[in-house]
C-alpha cells in the first residue's frame, strides 16, 4: 500500500455505502478513504454464519472482506461525484495468500484496498491485505469489473 487515505471524514453507515444486507454485510465500517485508497474494518463473531468450533472465521472468507472494501471505495467515490455506483463484479485474484488458517474470534480486522490499475471500460485491480494488532493476516491482488450495463452483462453471462 502506497497511497495513505484521508482521515478526518465521517462516514455514512456501511448499508448505505454497500448493497449487502443480512449475514453477507461483512464489513461493518469505513475508517478513511481517498480517491485511491480506503481502509474499512470488520468485527470477527463467534456467532456467525462462518464460525468454527472457536467462534473465529475461515481465513479465505478474507477475499469477500477485500470485495466489499473494493466495493466500498467505488461507493464512495461515486458518492462524493453526486452519484451512485455501478453494480459490479469480483473477477478473482491469482494470488490471495492467507498468512493464518482463521481470523481469530472478535478480533477487529483492518481491511486496506488500493487502486493500483483502472480502466475505461469497467477493470480494476486493487492490493489488498488485512491485518489485526499489527499482523498481516492476508493479502492479494483482487480484479474487479464494473460492466456500462450490468443486467445485459448478466444475462449474457446466463445464456452463454
Amino acid at each position: 500500500m502506497t497511497a495513505t487515505p484521508e482521515t478526518n471524514e465521517v462516514f455514512p453507515p456501511i448499508d448505505t455505502i454497500l448493497p449487502h444486507r443480512g449475514t453477507m454485510l461483512l464489513v461493518d465500517g469505513v475508517s478513511a478513504c481517498g480517491d485511491e485508497a480506503l481502509t474499512a474494518y470488520a468485527a470477527v463473531r463467534g456467532d456467525a454464519w462462518y464460525a468454527d468450533e472457536n467462534g473465529a472465521m475461515p481465513a479465505w472468507i478474507g477475499i469477500e472482506l477485500m470485495a466489499q472494501g473494493v466495493a466500498a471505495h467505488v461507493a464512495l467515490l461515486a458518492m462524493r461525484a453526486g452519484g451512485r455506483a455501478r453494480p459490479g463484479v469480483l473477477l478473482g485474484t491469482r494470488s490471495y495468500k492467507a498468512h493464518v488458517s482463521a481470523f481469530v474470534r472478535d478480533a477487529r480486522l483492518t481491511i486496506s484496498v488500493q487502486e493500483v490499475l483502472r480502466s475505461d471500460a469497467g477493470h480494476s485491480a486493487y492490493e489488498c491485505t488485512i491485518d489485526h494488532d499489527g499482523a498481516r493476516y492476508a493479502d492479494a491482488v483482487i480484479k474487479v469489473y464494473q460492466p456500462g450495463d450490468f443486467q445485459t452483462f448478466i444475462e449474457g453471462s446466463i445464456s452463454s
